[in-house]
């Protein structure tokens, strides 16, 4: 590969998600029109955010909330809190979303939100009174049968904690099924804060089954040990696979025997950072190359690229984290044999278990973790079969089949209202 090709790639996440839009929309009959309502979200609101802070003066923070469809049904997604928050990502958030819900067959549009801050630079109280702002600021467009927002990046139960009471405040009653991701004595679902590595984990198996690799025994790299990451890696030591890698924001730990998970999850701080500790440390670039079974991109956006591609040397590579791989290294994976699991499939698990808390707060009965577990598993089984089935009679890649799977719901939606 030359350098012109690899500076020539598109790294922007909405136009490249744009693209498969596109793709799918025109695999799948359909017109111009279609593709035109689809590539953007229907609503976009922008919001400034002043906050007080701890040392008496007011910072204006920028938040967006991103509606992509709403044809089905109340839009719903994350909110991020990161110093990277662009509005071209929540968009294109907001429309991976869309396809998320599509796939697992939920009563949900697409929606994101995010604001451009770093919490690690700010107190309790001041994560706070930027969590209830943003609530105020977007509290028009916002609601049980409206869009439903989560936890994301840098965000918690904590969070959503503060936004469900500021939301109720506003709206002066009770409202646990405005927000989802919120602790248990608040209206949160069991099973709700391991979700989306479970989910992971259930395509790490179904893939592993197909591409004929026995789990038990397996070398898996994960990079990224927040949330996701974390409790996925403790998922498949449990299961026996040998967890060679591990990574964060500041490096990565390898060990070809396996590392110690139960002992670098008691000793990571709040924000996944662990390997500070520690001195004989590799590049995150070096992770992700090394020779492994399954590679877990559970980081950030653009993460294999052309750049490197050619280099991984996984056979199954499974997206725990949004937009970790970009179109170009979608193609190369593809054609070297390595069964990629896109995002909009792999880590669909925290919106499932999402859904499943939402219909809990609007019944007002709550189910044990089991059936918490046991329905995730049924959902999360029947949407990989159903994808990887439509990936092979098309003979195309996994992430474009998912894409035709989750955007022919909401497409027939769509007509059946006569928006197009």
């Amino acid at each position: 590969m030359s350098q012109s090709d690899a500076s020539s790639e598109n790294l922007n996440v909405l136009t490249s998600t744009q693209a498969v839009i596109r793709e799918a929309v025109t695999k799948l009959g359909y017109g111009p029109d279609m593709y035109e309502l689809l590539k953007e979200p229907i609503r976009v609101l922008t919001v400034r955010i002043p906050v007080r802070m701890d040392d008496g003066n007011v910072r204006v923070f920028t938040g967006y909330r991103a509606q992509h469809n709403d044809a089905i049904g109340p839009t719903k997604g994350g909110i991020r809190f990161h110093p990277e928050v662009t509005e071209d990502e929540v968009k294109a958030l907001s429309i991976w979303m869309s396809v998320k819900c599509g796939i697992a067959n939920l009563p949900y549009g697409g929606g994101k939100g995010g604001v451009i801050c770093d919490p690690r630079e700010m107190s309790f109280r001041e994560q706070e009174r930027l969590a209830r702002g943003y609530v105020r600021a977007i509290s028009q467009i916002v609601g049980p049968s409206k869009d439903i927002p989560a936890p994301d990046v840098m965000t918690n139960s904590q969070v959503m904690a503060w936004m469900m009471d500021e939301y109720s405040r506003i709206r002066e009653f009770d409202s646990p099924n405005f927000i989802t991701g919120k602790p248990i004595a608040l209206g949160g679902s069991l099973g709700r804060d391991t979700s989306t590595a479970r989910g992971v984990a259930i395509c790490i198996r179904e893939a592993a089954k197909v591409k004929g690799i026995t789990l038990e025994g397996s070398r898996v790299v994960v990079q990224g040990f927040g949330n996701a990451g974390s409790y996925l890696a403790k998922f498949m030591h449990d299961a026996g696979a040998r967890v060679i890698a591990i990574s964060d924001a500041y490096g990565a730990l390898h060990d070809e025997q396996g590392l110690d998970i139960e002992s670098l999850l008691e000793r990571r701080d709040s924000f996944g950072t662990v390997t500070k500790l520690f001195k004989n440390t590799i590049s995150n670039k070096e992770l992700l190359e090394l020779d492994c079974d399954i590679l877990v991109p559970a980081a950030i956006e653009n993460q294999i690229t052309l750049a490197n591609a050619s280099e991984i040397k996984a056979k199954i590579v499974v997206e725990a984290a949004n937009g970790p791989t970009t179109m170009d290294a979608t193609r190369v994976l593809t054609e070297r044999d390595v069964l990629l699991v896109p995002d909009v499939l792999g880590n669909s698990g925290g919106v499932i278990v999402s859904y499943f808390e939402w219909v809990q707060n609007n019944q007002g009965y709550y189910w044990t973790e089991t059936e918490v577990a046991t329905r995730l598993e049924d959902l999360m089984v029947r949407s990989f079969e159903t994808v990887y089935k439509t990936a092979q009679a098309r003979k195309i890649d996994m992430r474009l089949a998912a894409y035709m799977v989750g955007v022919r719901r909401m497409a027939e939606a769509v007509e059946l209202r006569g928006w197009v």
